[in-house]
């Protein structure tokens, strides 16, 4: 009976480590995008200073470095963030130094409850265009 009971104390132990590991790994991502896969964070003093300094600039409204470009619609195409109306989703450039084009880095900016990208606090970097995101967490 003490070994049943020793077995059963361990069986527990095991059973709620893993449930609390399970959600310490979930904790660490943000949202789900539309294909299933989880999105993971990234803080904002993890970013490269030209993706700060292009969040700065989301959030004052400008101006930016490729007008005709950014601020446009993000159409979500590969489904990797979360599904919403097409034109919730604005694109932005994050230059990178030493490209001579746009590169392949981008934040893109929800319009979340308020209806206004500068605002709304919901903000993806990409650094491989498209191919991946994180969500941005900000103090």
């Amino acid at each position: 009976m003490i070994r049943f009971a020793a077995l059963l104390r361990l069986a527990l132990f095991v059973a709620l480590a893993g449930a609390f590991g399970m959600h310490n790994a979930q904790a660490r991502h943000a949202d789900q995008g539309h294909n299933g896969e989880f999105i993971a964070l990234v803080t904002l003093a993890d970013l490269p200073p030209e993706a700060q300094h292009t969040l700065h600039l989301i959030q004052r409204g400008g101006p930016f470095p490729y007008p005709r470009k950014d601020g446009s619609t993000f159409g979500n195409f590969e489904n990797r963030l979360p599904k919403q109306a097409r034109g919730y989703y604005r694109e932005y450039t994050v230059p990178t130094p030493g490209s001579r084009d746009r590169g392949a880095r981008r934040i893109i900016a929800g319009e979340g409850r308020t209806g206004n990208v500068a605002n709304a606090r919901e903000y993806y970097y990409s650094d491989d265009h498209y191919r991946s995101f994180r969500r941005i967490r900000q103090p």
